[in-house]
């Protein structure tokens, strides 16, 4: 962990979320490596400082497209508007969400509460506000190493 990633201590007095999602219910007999991997964000939580973490395996097996409920997606952004959320970790911030509608609400709810979006590289965010996680897949990955700080540069 660099300097620069440190985060606030009113960031680290709220919980932190590590979000585990699969798209199918094939990955997830088959893929077990993925999810252990996701399941390792609970550490990496732990060593930048918060105290409680709450993991959210409800929506293993299911898209993020925006076609099928998740109700793992639903308890964070309630927890998110309730304010109990420092940051949200993900193995990958595209694992969030796959259309542009939930993505918008769940950075907009972010920076409402300056909760922070961490990936396994660090501090992120993946892509600027006005395009879809699904571009980070054509190539168009863009880092900016504090989301939510309003001091980050890019």
């Amino acid at each position: 962990m660099m300097d620069g990633d440190l985060l606030p201590p009113a960031i680290l007095q709220h919980k932190a979320v590590v979000y585990v999602r699969q798209s199918t219910p094939t990955q997830v007999e088959l893929n077990t490596e993925s999810r252990r991997r996701q399941c390792e964000l609970v550490e990496i939580a732990r060593r930048r400082g918060f105290r409680t973490v709450d993991v959210t395996c409800d929506d293993l097996g299911r898209s993020a497209s925006g076609m099928v409920a998740r109700p793992g997606f639903e308890k964070l952004v309630a927890a998110l508007c309730a304010g109990e959320v420092g940051a949200v970790l993900c193995f990958d911030a595209a694992r969030l969400a796959r259309n542009g509608r939930d993505w918008h609400h769940l950075l907009e709810l972010c920076g409402l509460v300056e909760a922070r979006v961490i990936d396994l590289d660090g501090l992120s965010r993946s892509l600027p506000a006005e395009r879809p996680p699904a571009a980070r897949h054509e190539g168009q990955h863009q880092r900016v190493r504090a989301w939510g700080d309003p001091g980050a540069h890019a």
